[in-house]
C-alpha cells in the first residue's frame, strides 16, 4: 500500500487525539497532519484547541461550526424516533460521530489528503461509528487509528505526549474521559470503572444534585408540531434555542442524569455516566404526545421501529439503507403529532401531568367518561367480545379434556 503523505485527523484536544499528532508523524512517517475540530456546542475555547494542534505539530488546523447541523439533522430526528438505546441512553455521543465523519471526508477532499484518522481506542464504540461512516462516504480513503494500534494505556499515552511537550488536559490521579456536546456530557474511566463506586458530584456540570435542586416543583408546557418541539411555555424558539432552554430548565431540577451499565458494540459491558437533561425531557414529552395522537397499531409498530432506529445509530449505521428506510416510516407518522404536553419537574423527576391536541387528539371524553354524558354503546360490547374471543372459545371447546 502506498505511503500516506497527508492525513486529516479528528481532533478534540484530549489525551488520545493530542498524542496522535506526533505519533502519526514519528511512527507512521506521515509528513502532513491536518486536524479538524468540530464545534458541537461543547462550550470549549476552540481557538485555543486549534492553536494546541498547531503547536503539537499539525500543518493546518480546521475548526468547523456544526452546531446547527447537529441539532437539525441529528438531534431532532432522534426526538421523533424516541431514540433511547437500551431504553435509557439518548445517543448524545453516537449522534455526533456520523456528522464528524462526514466533515472529515469533505475536508480530506478539500486538502487532497489520502487518509483520515481518529483517536478512538480499540474497545470503544466510536471507532465503529467513525469507520462505518467513513467507509460509507469515502470508501477510497485509508483510515488510520493510532490509539487502536499503539497498545498504550491512558497513563502511557499521557507520558508519550509529554515527551513531545503536549500538556495533558486531565490529572493522572483522576483521569476521567469526558465527551461534551450541546446535548450533554458522557463521563467514564477513573474510579467510575468500578460499577459499585458512586460518581463524585464534581463530575456533573449540567444538572443540580437532588440536594441542591429547588424545593418547589416547576410545571412547564412543551408544544409539538409535526413531531418536533417548537415552544416551551408558549414561547416559540428555534431548535437550537429550544435544546438550550430544555437543558437549563431540566438541569436546574436535577433531571437528566444516567448511571448505567452499557453493552458496547464490541461485546463488553461498561459503566457509563451521562448528563443529558434537555434531550431526555424532550423525548419523554414527545412519547406522551404520540400516545394521544397516534393509533394503537401505529404506536405499537413504531415502538419497534424506534428501538431498531436507536440500535442502528448506536451501532454506527447512520448511513445504512435500513436506517434510511426507518427514517421514512417515522416521518410519515409525525404529521399528526401536534399539541402540548405538561410536565412537572421536581428533585430529579419529570412527571407528565397533562396533554392536549386541538386537531389530532384521538381521545374522546364522551366515549371515555363514566358520567351521565357517556355516549359509548355498552350493548355493542357483548357482540364484540363474542367475536373477539371466538377462536379462543373454539380452541377451549376442542381441547377441553386437556385443560387442567
Amino acid at each position: 500500500m502506498p505511503q500516506v503523505k497527508k492525513v486529516v485527523l479528528a481532533y478534540s484536544g484530549g489525551v488520545d487525539t493530542s498524542v496522535c499528532i506526533p505519533y502519526l508523524k514519528n511512527e507512521y512517517g506521515i509528513k502532513e497532519v491536518v486536524t479538524f475540530v468540530a464545534d458541537l456546542g461543547q462550550g470549549e475555547d476552540l481557538e485555543c484547541i486549534r492553536r494546541k494542534a498547531l503547536n503539537s505539530g499539525a500543518s493546518e488546523a480546521v475548526v468547523g461550526d456544526l452546531v446547527d447541523d447537529f441539532i437539525e439533522r441529528y438531534a431532532f430526528p432522534a426526538i421523533r424516533a424516541n431514540a433511547l438505546y437500551s431504553e435509557k441512553y439518548p445517543l448524545l455521543t453516537a449522534l455526533a460521530r456520523p456528522l464528524i465523519a462526514e466533515n472529515l471526508v469533505n475536508i480530506a477532499r478539500d486538502y487532497n489528503a489520502d487518509a483520515v484518522a481518529h483517536g478512538c481506542t480499540g474497545k470503544g464504540n466510536d471507532q465503529v461509528r467513525f469507520d462505518l461512516a467513513i467507509n460509507a462516504l469515502g470508501p477510497d480513503l485509508k483510515i488510520i487509528t493510532p490509539a487502536r494500534e499503539w497498545n498504550m494505556s491512558r497513563e502511557e499515552a499521557i507520558i508519550y505526549g509529554e515527551k513531545f511537550g503536549i500538556p495533558a488536559p486531565v490529572s493522572k490521579k483522576s483521569p476521567y474521559s469526558i465527551d461534551v456536546n450541546l446535548l450533554g456530557r458522557s463521563i467514564e474511566a477513573g474510579i467510575l470503572e468500578d460499577p459499585m463506586s458512586p460518581p463524585c458530584e464534581e463530575i456533573f456540570e449540567m444538572t443540580s444534585s437532588i440536594e441542591k435542586a429547588p424545593e418547589d416543583p416547576e410545571d412547564i408546557v412543551i408544544e409539538f408540531a409535526n413531531g418536533f418541539p417548537v415552544s416551551i411555555n408558549q414561547e416559540k424558539l428555534t431548535h437550537l434555542e429550544l435544546i438550550k432552554r430544555a437543558n437549563l430548565i431540566a438541569g436546574k431540577h436535577g433531571f437528566g442524569r444516567l448511571d448505567m451499565m452499557e453493552d458496547r458494540i464490541v461485546g463488553i459491558k461498561s459503566r457509563e455516566i451521562y448528563e443529558t437533561p434537555g434531550l431526555l425531557l424532550l423525548i419523554k414529552a414527545h412519547k406522551e404526545m404520540e400516545s394521544l395522537t397516534l393509533n394503537p397499531d401505529v404506536l405499537e409498530f413504531k415502538s419497534l421501529v424506534d428501538k431498531k432506529w436507536g440500535q442502528l445509530v448506536y451501532q454506527g449505521f447512520w448511513y445504512g439503507p435500513l436506517k434510511s428506510a426507518l427514517d421514512e416510516f417515522i416521518s410519515s407518522t409525525q404529521q399528526s403529532v401536534n399539541g402540548r404536553v405538561k410536565i412537572r419537574l421536581h428533585k430529579g423527576n419529570a412527571v407528565i401531568i397533562g396533554r392536549s391536541s386541538t386537531q389530532n387528539s384521538l381521545y374522546r371524553e364522551d366515549l371515555a367518561t363514566y358520567s351521565k354524558d357517556d355516549s359509548f354503546d355498552h350493548e355493542s360490547a357483548k357482540g364484540f367480545i363474542y367475536m373477539w374471543g371466538m377462536s379462543n372459545k373454539i380452541w377451549a371447546e376442542s381441547n377441553n379434556n386437556n385443560i387442567k
